[in-house]
């Protein structure tokens, strides 16, 4: 499947809540089933790491490592993935996801075989302002999201 910019999922959308933008990209807290997984999706269309300059490669790994630092801290997960596939949709984006040993897949990939029901998660009061918070202090600049903060 070869999307252009006009048809691409991430070029029309976002697919959950976005928690911290710059000019160059964003981090969404998905609305997929596990709780705390977010995408750093690339703004401009392209679909591989190396398409990007070398400052740019560097600016994307600082706001990975931003968001999985954050997601430590607020979530204290047993690990977590970091995956940058765009098979299905090659526009360059992270996957960032906290994995715990109850969830219905752990040790698998999330995408994998499903080991067990599952212990129910629940994401923390407040957790989306939180992650914002975090990001923008870790990220030294302001958090600009679609929605304000209490």
């Amino acid at each position: 499947m070869n999307h252009s910019a006009s048809d691409c999922p991430l070029c029309l959308g976002d697919s959950g809540l976005v928690v911290y933008r710059d000019v160059r990209c964003r981090v969404v807290l998905t609305d997929e089933p596990f709780p705390g997984f977010c995408r750093v999706v690339w703004n401009a269309h392209v679909a591989e790491f190396t398409d990007l300059a070398p400052a740019d490669r560097q600016h994307c790994m600082t706001v990975v490592a931003a968001v999985e630092s954050a997601l430590r801290a607020l979530l204290t997960p047993d690990k977590v993935n970091l995956a940058s596939l765009g098979n299905l949709t090659p526009h360059l984006h992270w996957h960032v996801i906290p994995r715990f040993a109850d969830d219905s897949h752990f040790p698998q990939p999330v995408w994998g075989a499903r080991q067990r029901p599952g212990a129910p998660r629940m994401l923390p009061p407040l957790f989306a302002e939180s992650l914002e918070t975090h990001l923008a202090g870790a990220l030294d600049s302001p958090a600009v999201s679609e929605r304000k903060l209490s």
